[in-house]
């Protein structure tokens, strides 16, 4: 996928909460959005360059959103509304092994008392759910989820292998914000709870799959199979 608005890079000052930064654009000292609520502390670091995307919105507070970084050589996307798109982009052109059978994509749909990020159906009729996390945190080649303990997120991993229990398919995807990666895993020493949880979701027939992308910045999309360390 694209980013038809403008982009431009910028000097990243600091981040006083979740959602705010500062950024140098010109010489001036700007407020803009961060659309992620990790912690991204190793890639959010004074004096690092940053990728804005404009907006323009005369009701927002901000001008831009901050959407990526590069650490040193390498670009991280850290947009946390883009890994739905991309892996929806994906699925329709029938790009994630395992998954090609299912032909229809629905967004945000519910199953028991909670919300997934896709209901997916094949031709039989044949459900399958699948949530997808974004991943920004790399070191040498690892990457890893999360970045911040997820309560939320160990409960989705429960309730999938509740769906997988009801005779129904289901599945996490770990997107991988970034190129050039060696394997993903997860981030025990953040949240052991969540690494736990997924590794009960495989034993339990949860389908794991991981993927980095092909990113710049102005663009993102699905590339390859990255393996996977329990």
């Amino acid at each position: 996928m694209f980013i038809n608005k403008k982009i431009i890079r910028a000097k990243f000052i600091r981040r006083p909460n979740r959602f705010q930064g500062y950024v140098l654009i010109d010489g001036n000292e700007t407020l803009v959005h961060v659309p992620n609520t990790g912690r991204c502390k190793e890639i959010l670091i004074p004096g690092a360059t940053v990728v804005l995307r404009e907006e323009n919105n005369p009701l927002r507070k901000t001008k831009y959103d901050l959407i990526g970084a590069y650490k040193g050589q390498k670009f991280i996307n850290i947009d946390s509304q883009i890994p739905n798109k991309v892996v929806e982009e994906a699925l329709i052109h029938g790009k994630i092994e395992g998954l090609k059978e299912y032909t229809m994509v629905e967004r945000e749909k519910t199953f028991g008392n909670s919300r997934f990020d896709f209901r997916l159906r094949n031709e039989a009729d044949e459900e399958y759910y699948l949530e997808v996390k974004g991943v920004t945190l790399e070191e040498n080649g690892e990457t890893r989820f999360p970045d911040a303990p997820t309560e939320r997120g160990r409960k989705h991993l429960l309730e999938l292998i509740e769906v997988k229990n009801q005779g129904k398919g289901a599945g996490v995807l770990f997107l991988i914000q970034m190129e050039d990666v060696s394997y993903f895993t997860p981030n025990d020493d953040m949240d052991k709870a969540f690494g736990d949880a997924l590794r009960l979701a495989y034993k339990n027939g949860v389908n794991i799959f991981a993927y980095d992308c092909s990113v710049g910045e102005d663009f993102i999309t699905l590339k390859d199979r990255v393996s996977i360390r329990l």
